[in-house]
């Protein structure tokens, strides 16, 4: 009888120890419900006690979703209306707060931050042309209200980190499709013709660095070559004023028959000298 008392007290505190255990995981928060009033909230991963039956767990995921929404209609600077599909990214960023406005209910949460996303780009989607509206930057505008946003999400516990605008449905007016077309392919073609402009300005920058590395370049092969050619003078002067000083008549001998050489080098040069003249002192007979 006893056994069983301690078996069935044994189960009973088992029992009770995993009804009092919880688990959070990575990229989630949690709070605790007594008695469905939030005592403890902001829970991070880990394992976790609760009072057993008085106590309840109620665990989010924080990591980044995808909140999306049905289009809306914007009107723009010049009265076109316009159908655009956005989505938001978003996390719980304050668990008390998105229990108590939402009960924890996402869909709850999208259909709430939607007028809020709705009327914060209005403001600036008002202020532009349908043009720019298609053919400009979507993220600046988006991003230029993005502050706004956050102001009012944060009543609903949440953080949105960005939003994509998916589709934009023009009117169904060919006056406006072409107005709006033509002022993209306007905007392309400036943005060609900068970029057309642009490289003819660095191809010429480097055109130019080229042909002064190459001037630079040539002077100052031509200050070595002329450095080269006076060493070298200087070098053959010294030799034959060297050769001149241990042998002055078989250097006068070596430099007559150079200029012999010379002379005569095409075989049909004629002269027409003194038979005196120092310079055929080589070329008469010793008889």
């Amino acid at each position: 009888m006893k056994i069983s008392v301690i078996v069935a007290l044994v189960v009973a505190l088992l029992l009770g120890l995993m009804g009092s255990v919880y688990q959070v995981r990575e990229g989630e928060v949690a709070l605790i419900l007594n008695l469905g009033r939030v005592t403890r909230s902001d829970i991070g991963p880990g394992l976790h006690f609760r009072l057993p039956l008085i106590e309840s767990a109620r665990v989010f995921d924080r990591r980044l979703n995808v909140l999306d929404s049905k289009p809306e209609r914007f009107y723009t600077d010049d009265k076109q209306g316009v159908d655009i599909d956005f989505f938001a990214i978003g996390r719980v960023n304050d668990a008390r707060a998105f229990y108590l406005a939402t009960g924890g209910v996402e869909k709850e949460a999208v259909l709430r931050l939607a007028p809020i996303i709705k009327n914060a780009l209005t403001g600036e989607i008002n202020g532009l042309t349908l043009p720019e509206v298609v053919s400009g930057d979507r993220s600046k505008f988006v991003q230029a209200k993005l502050s706004v946003i956050n102001r009012g999400a944060a009543t609903l516990g949440v953080e949105i980190t960005d939003i994509r605008i998916k589709r934009i449905e023009l009117p169904q007016d060919s006056n406006v499709l072409d107005s709006v077309y033509n002022q993209m392919r306007s905007q392309r073609l400036q943005v060609a013709n900068q970029r057309r402009a642009e490289g003819v300005e660095q191809a010429q920058t480097i055109r130019a660095k080229a042909d002064a590395d190459q001037q630079v370049l040539l002077a100052e092969a031509e200050r070595d070559a002329q450095r080269l050619r006076g060493e070298g003078d200087a070098q053959a002067a010294a030799i034959y004023a060297e050769a001149a000083n241990k042998d002055p008549g078989f250097y006068a001998f070596q430099r007559s028959l150079e200029a012999y050489r010379g002379a005569f080098a095409d075989g049909n040069g004629v002269i027409v000298l003194d038979r005196n003249d120092p310079f055929l002192q080589y070329l008469k007979s010793d008889r």
